[in-house]
């Protein structure tokens, strides 16, 4: 058997081969492989890179046998002495989180934790990660809700859509049915919910009247016998009390009321 390259066999019978390698003190996994020559070749170029340290994550060569996430993996372990399973190179203050040589996202060193163990999927243009079984929205780590849209609820302050650290996002709407506008200069909070199209519920002078109006017209369209699993706003920074009294006195739109 060649060096670095383990013969193994499916539950199917199939034969395939593993590549390994150890650099360091550190045993480093590099694959699977159906030809044997082809696991040794992962082997050898997983041993030049360790030494090469003029090749760059950007020189992913096409017909590499490594699978581009090995080879942020070494090249990161290489510069940063840190070996982590997920496609991250280490900087300063920040990192970087590669799908491909040119095509990354940017977060904060204190996320590295996070996303050293959970893989970013991507879909649709929406970013994931699988969290205790289920498919977890990314921007959910920064209060940002499934419902948002970017340039209206939150925007990237840089205008760098791929720029992840938290300076950088500023959420303009946190709550459903809740969007901020100005009037004369004056910040106002309007409130929408959508049966069979977006209806008014109303404006209001902050941001939590306006997300327990939006609560308000909820109960009241249930009660109308109009359900559309419409998911409530939950106001952290209330006490039930405070809530209720709000709920009590927010002022809703006849054509909520009216509505049949």
């Amino acid at each position: 058997m060649l060096p670095g390259v383990y013969f193994a066999r499916k539950k199917s019978g199939e034969n395939y081969y593993r590549a390994s390698v150890t650099i360091g003190n550190k045993h480093i996994s590099l694959g699977s492989f159906d030809d044997e020559n082809r696991a040794h070749a992962a082997y050898k170029t997983a041993i030049a890179l360790s030494k090469d340290r003029e090749k760059n994550i950007e020189d992913y060569p096409g017909d590499c046998p490594l699978s581009f996430k090995k080879w942020v993996v070494l090249i990161n372990y290489r510069d940063n002495g840190m070996y982590i399973k997920t496609p991250i190179y280490l900087k300063e203050k920040f990192f970087y989180y590669y799908f491909a040589p040119e095509d990354y996202l940017i977060f904060d060193s204190d996320e590295m934790f996070y996303y050293s163990n959970h893989s970013i999927m991507r879909r649709g243009g929406h970013l994931f990660v699988a969290d205790f079984g289920m498919q977890v929205n990314i921007l959910n780590r920064y209060g940002i809700k499934n419902f948002a849209v970017a340039g209206r609820d939150y925007i990237f302050i840089n205008g760098n859509n791929t720029d992840f650290r938290s300076a950088n996002i500023r959420i303009i709407n946190s709550y459903q049915g809740v969007r901020e506008y100005t009037d004369k200069n004056k910040t106002l909070y309007e409130t929408k919910i959508h049966i069979r199209g977006d209806v008014l519920v109303g404006r209001y002078p902050d941001e939590v009247s306006a997300a327990v109006a939006y609560n308000k017209a909820v109960d009241i369209l249930r009660v109308k016998g109009i359900d559309k699993n419409y998911v409530k706003n939950y106001i952290v920074e209330l006490e039930t009390d405070e809530y209720l009294n709000i709920y009590k006195n927010v002022k809703i739109s006849r054509g909520i009321i009216r509505y049949q």
